[in-house]
């Protein structure tokens, strides 16, 4: 099969791979129909995180058809139209039980090499094997626009988790550093969840503008605290989200937050250290939490909205490539020309 691999740093080509096979009883293999290049495939693509080996399959987000099932798999039959998580879990541990799928001991991120766990090969291809696949996949609702359903596998769950792990309530004052993907569907997930306000914090003056027309107010990062504190009277954000990934995003939102305000991150940080303003965060009485997204627990949520056209996410999406132009695609995510891409079979 055809499929998106690793050759190094800042490298990928799209070369014939092996077809995968159920490897046990509750694997399936799908076949491909959309796949997406995100800003975490930028970053293993990178090399700057260990963990990766010339010859990786990339990708996370897929949507496709089940064409091979193992003899456990009851829900995920041979021709179900099925939509993807970015990870994998068993669905029955402790950490299973409890919703909180990512601390499951068996864990495997897709098309991430070793970075987050033992090596799955990714879903930028003809075929992927989905390992626990009752559990990790879902059904794929008629009603869902497919873009919109493979968006709930990484970004969207992420935006909608982080409200959640931020106590959001109804007329509170959101701050999201960051106007990526993640950042963009965060603030239309504190839209939807009652937030009086959601300003979007970042450089490029195009992201800003998508921001404004999806409900958001646009800042650039050095103007944030001004913005806040006339939206608040001078206390600053209750919430702060930060969808960047970089020790700035942290500093810049300990900056904005009020004091028992919450911060949570969703960037993706791969420094072994921070030095936290701990005097200050003590004094402030300020909660810092980190959360990774769950499209397995969000997507009961997540779809219902979709299907009722309450939430649309698909406006971060840019267009949509053959997988042969892969290479193309990470090219602009990388110069910032194109925010998300579609892989297409």
């Amino acid at each position: 099969m055809r499929a998106v691999i690793w050759d190094g740093p800042d490298r990928v080509s799209v070369s014939t791979v092996p077809d995968p096979t159920p490897l046990s009883d509750t694997d399936v293999v799908v076949e491909v129909r959309l796949s997406a290049v995100c800003g975490t495939d930028l970053h293993v693509s990178s090399g700057h995180a260990p963990g990766m080996r010339p010859g990786s399959v990339l990708g996370h987000e897929y949507l496709g058809t089940v064409v091979a099932a193992g003899p456990a798999v009851r829900r995920m039959a041979v021709g179900t139209e099925v939509m993807g998580s970015d990870y994998t879990a068993c669905g029955v541990c402790w950490w299973c039980d409890r919703g909180q799928h990512w601390h499951c001991p068996h864990r495997q991120f897709f098309g991430t090499g070793g970075i987050f766990g033992p090596e799955l090969d990714g879903a930028q291809a003809e075929f992927v094997r989905v390992p626990f696949a009752d559990t990790v996949l879902a059904p794929l609702p008629p009603q869902v626009d497919p873009a919109a359903a493979l968006l709930v596998g990484d970004n969207l769950a992420t935006g909608w988790i982080a409200c959640e792990r931020g106590e959001l309530e109804p007329g509170q004052v959101v701050a999201v550093i960051g106007g990526g993907p993640v950042g963009q569907l965060t603030s239309i997930c504190a839209q939807t969840l009652g937030a009086a306000a959601v300003v979007v914090a970042d450089p490029v003056d195009d992201r800003l503008d998508l921001a404004e027309e999806h409900g958001g107010i646009g800042a650039h990062p050095d103007d944030l605290r001004a913005v806040l504190d006339e939206l608040t009277d001078g206390r600053g954000a209750d919430l702060v989200v930060e969808a960047v990934g970089h020790p700035i995003g942290l500093e810049l939102a300990l900056r904005v937050v009020r004091r028992q305000g919450i911060v949570v991150s969703v960037g993706a940080h791969t420094e072994p250290s921070w030095p936290l303003p701990l005097a200050a965060a003590f004094a402030d009485e300020i909660t810092l939490r980190f959360a990774i997204g769950d499209p397995m627990r969000a997507r009961r949520t997540l779809l219902p909205l979709l299907g009722a056209g309450v939430i649309d996410p698909t406006f971060v999406i840019s267009g949509t490539l053959p997988l042969a132009e892969a290479p193309t695609g990470y090219a602009r995510l990388r110069d910032r020309s194109a925010m998300k891409l579609l892989l297409s079979l």
